[in-house]
């Protein structure tokens, strides 16, 4: 167990230093590809983030088909049978409102937390603290899942094994063989979305491609590693122990969680128990962007402006720790490790997330522009901009 676990961590750590490395890098973010998009119709970042995502799609589909690995029993339960549309919708618009305000997602935090920025660390404390009280306290059965479960269907009742676009695609249209349809749709998913990327010049430059395929080759390895033989080994081992070590089974890059359990791992003075996968990862992200930051001599230390500011960003943390866990991941964690399982919730996911950012962003825009208009004017004309309310129905001019 000690072998394969600190092998398997070894790994885990070089990933998610290359992974902050390269981040820093290119300026891959999730939170300024839906700024660039919405507010100056600039597509690139967010096509980076779509590269990450049909190569982590195409790489899971192959190697599930292949037989080496199988996600339907990670960790974290993309593919559920239980379809908790309100989980996904409400903690994905959380989330993005919440990224929005904490001036980028998880990943960004560590990122900034890696090139010196103090504001994110008290991000991070706050969204793990918050992380902390929905994962291990009665604060999200209380709140969430009492009402949240019983509206939410089980497909199993339905027919449905779990909730990826292929079994239910399969299952309505049993044309193929299920293993040979799942190889088929994944495979056109993602050459789709390639064929998005690149049909127009604007994407190809050599930061975007390089940070989609870093970020969707290290949530491949990260799924090999943990679903592989390693990884067997490693949960087999775990589960004959008296006192089996947290966080352990088959999982990828995911960091809002994570910011608990790092959280944790420091609280106990730094007991190698309670350094889990999330725990490693985090931290060489943070890492690998530090070394870039000293390495390019970019590393500045960065506090905040003003009290607002300061306020500004604890809304952030708290909306981000409630938010990703409620979703079951972040930009990273459903945006691309999610979607990787092809999973219906981490689709559902990635749409709150987007929407809730960019009517924050909208908001925010109008409000500097028209500074003695009325939330619900800002509001409307936020939605009017999006498509998501008639243009009639605005009451400031559109900017």
């Amino acid at each position: 167990m000690e072998y394969s676990s600190t092998t398997l961590m070894f790994y885990v750590f070089i990933m998610g230093a290359i992974l902050g490395f390269i981040v820093n890098k290119t300026n891959f973010c999730t939170m300024g590809a839906v700024s660039d998009w919405v507010n100056i119709g600039d597509t690139a970042r967010f096509k980076s983030w779509m590269l990450a995502a049909s190569i982590a799609i195409l790489g899971v589909t192959i190697m599930e088909y292949l037989g080496v690995l199988s996600t339907s029993e990670s960790r974290i339960p993309y593919r559920d049978s239980v379809l908790f549309w309100p989980r996904y919708i409400i903690g994905g618009l959380l989330f993005g409102i919440g990224m929005t305000f904490a001036s980028g997602c998880g990943n960004k935090v560590l990122i900034r937390i890696g090139g010196g920025n103090i504001k994110s660390i008290i991000v991070l404390i706050v969204a793990g603290i918050m992380a902390y009280l929905m994962t291990r306290t009665d604060f999200y059965g209380l709140a969430f899942h009492s009402w949240m479960r019983p509206i939410s269907p089980d497909l199993a009742l339905y027919g449905f094994n779990d909730q990826s676009l292929p079994t239910i695609f399969s299952s309505l249209i049993p044309i193929l063989d299920s293993n040979i349809f799942r190889l088929t749709f994944g495979t056109f998913v993602s050459f789709l979305m390639l064929f998005f990327i690149f049909r127009s010049g604007k994407f190809n430059n050599f930061d975007n491609i390089l940070a989609g395929s870093t970020v969707g080759v290290v949530v491949i390895f990260a799924w090999l590693l943990t679903g592989g033989n390693m990884g067997d080994e490693w949960i087999e081992a775990n589960n004959f122990l008296d006192n089996p070590q947290p966080g352990v089974g088959v999982q990828s890059f995911t960091f809002i969680n994570p910011m608990s359990e790092t959280l944790v791992f420091i609280g106990n003075a730094g007991d190698m128990f309670y350094l889990t996968f999330g725990v490693t990862a985090l931290l060489s992200v943070i890492l690998g962007s530090f070394i870039y930051a000293v390495f390019t001599e970019s590393f500045r230390v960065e506090w905040f402006a003003s009290r607002q500011d300061f306020i500004r960003h604890l809304i952030g943390g708290t909306l981000i720790g409630i938010g990703g866990v409620l979703s079951l991941g972040c930009t990273i964690g459903q945006g691309v490790t999610g979607i990787s399982t092809l999973a219906i919730g981490s689709f559902i996911t990635l749409i709150s997330i987007i929407i809730g950012a960019s009517i924050t962003m909208k908001i925010e825009y109008y409000k500097a522009v028209y500074d003695e208009s009325s939330f619900l004017d800002q509001l409307r004309a936020s939605l009017a901009d999006l498509k998501l309310l008639p243009d009639s129905l605005r009451k400031l001019e559109k900017i």
